[in-house]
Parts: structure tokens; C-alpha cells; sequence
């Protein structure tokens, strides 16, 4: 069958009150636009309301996408930021509503940079940047961003990605352990909460999946040295300074 008629059908279905998942017109138009049988390699299911499996990731299900984008909202000129390129298809979508040369996606697999990559070009969307990094740590080079989209489960939000929010942006993820919540985050402090989902944890560094708890505790951790390293002032710091050039 046509792809495009494929996925006329797939956004109806979303669109639908059996589902009701869809409603933003900006994104559902992008849905029909972007061929997302070039990021599924089995294009008999990839229109099909379903997980898929590459390269040991979780491939969202176009119902999930479309939770994430309706709480994102981007609109034409935004600065994207997509933590967990994936296979590539949110960030295409994102390229399609906001141009591709707005939209970076960094991912801590290399595997998964190099499909997604391969993928967004062959979809007609390169001028994407998609670059291997620590998902907690942002892309600081390339911030402030107006819209922050993390495709991982987290406990709270790393702070490197709250700090790479532009004023008036917004930072949607899913937030919890077993149960989680799609969470809006936006510039002005305000806190959305929308439908259910289930992803895979936030990976740090060295840190395999399966681990959320361990995840959490890492980035946190790490966080946490680094405000006390900040907030040290006067006699301690210059202390600090001192042991240093002791131990040197």
C-alpha cells in the first residue's frame, strides 16, 4: 500500500476517540509528512501502533511520539533539542515543524547515532545534528533551547538540561521508575502533567539498561558534588586551593 496512505490511516487512528493521543494539528500534519518506513526497517508494521526493537533500543510507538510532541509543541524557527536520537524519527519530526538546521539530537549509544544519521538522511532531513553524548549532560554548545524533549525515564530532570532551557521554553519528559507521567516543564516554572507512559531509563556514562535507580543515583550524585563545589566561598575554597597545591 502507499506509505502515504499508511499514514493517513495512522493519524486518524491517533486522532481518534478510541485514542485521543493527537491533537496538536501542527504535529499531526508533520506525521503525515514524515516516511517513517525509512526508520523501521520492516515497512510492512512501520505504520502500525507498535513498538519496534534496533540495535537494543526501544523504537516508541507512534502513539507515545505523539504524546511527547503534543506536550512539546514546537512551532517553525524553535531551537530543538532531542535527548535520545533513537532511530531518528522524533528529531525528523521535529525538522519537519521547525527546520531541520534548528533540531540536534545527541544519544549515548554510537550505534545509534550512526542509524539515525543514516536514517534523517535518507528521510531528506541532514542538516540534522546528531552527535554521541552523556543525554544528562545537554549540548550546551547549541543552547539555549526552546524546546527540550527527553526520551528517557528519570527521576527529575538533569540540571545541565534545565540550565540549557531558553526563558520562555519548555522541557518534556517522562518522569518516575515503574510508573511514569509525561511531565511539561516550561521557562516560567510551570508544571504540566499529562498521560502515562513506560520508557527505559536515563543512561549515564559506563551504566547499562535495566538500572534506573542506579542511574538516578549517579547523575544525582554528581549534580550534588558539583552545586557544593560551586557554593564553597572565602577561607574554604581558598583551603581547598591549598591541599591542592600541597598534594601537586
Amino acid at each position: 500500500m502507499d506509505p502515504a496512505v499508511l499514514r493517513e490511516d495512522m493519524v486518524d487512528g491517533l486522532e481518534s476517540p478510541a485514542k485521543d493521543v493527537l491533537q496538536n494539528e501542527t504535529v499531526a500534519v508533520a506525521m503525515r509528512d514524515v516516511p517513517r518506513h525509512e526508520f523501521i526497517d520492516d515497512e510492512r508494521t512501520a505504520y502500525a501502533d507498535r513498538d519496534h526493537e534496533v540495535h537494543g533500543t526501544r523504537v516508541l510507538s507512534p502513539s507515545t511520539v505523539a504524546r511527547f510532541m503534543d506536550a512539546l509543541a514546537p512551532t517553525a524557527g524553535d531551537d530543538v533539542l532531542v535527548v535520545g536520537a533513537g532511530v531518528g524519527y522524533t528529531a525528523a519530526l521535529a525538522a519537519e515543524i521547525a527546520g531541520e538546521t534548528n533540531v540536534h539530537a545527541i544519544d549515548i549509544a554510537r550505534p545509534l547515532v550512526i542509524e539515525a544519521r543514516r536514517n534523517l538522511a535518507g528521510a531528506g532531513y541532514d542538516g540534522v545534528l546528531v552527535d554521541r553524548r552523556d543525554g544528562a549532560d545537554g549540548l550546551p554548545e547549541y543552547a539555549p533551547f526552546d524546546r527540550i524533549l527527553l526520551e528517557a525515564a528519570v527521576v527529575s530532570p538533569p540540571r545541565a538540561l534545565l540550565d540549557q532551557l531558553a526563558p520562555n521554553g519548555r522541557l518534556v519528559y517522562p518522569e518516575g521508575t515503574q510508573r511514569q507521567r509525561v511531565v511539561t516543564l516550561t521557562g516560567d516554572d510551570d508544571r504540566i502533567e499529562h498521560d502515562a507512559v513506560s520508557l527505559e531509563p536515563l543512561l549515564v556514562e559506563g551504566e547499562q539498561p535495566g538500572t534506573i535507580e542506579r542511574n538516578r543515583t549517579a547523575r544525582e550524585d554528581r549534580e550534588y558534588a558539583q552545586r557544593r563545589a560551586e557554593s564553597r566561598r572565602g577561607w574554604e575554597q581558598e583551603w581547598i586551593e591549598w591541599e591542592r597545591s600541597v598534594d601537586s
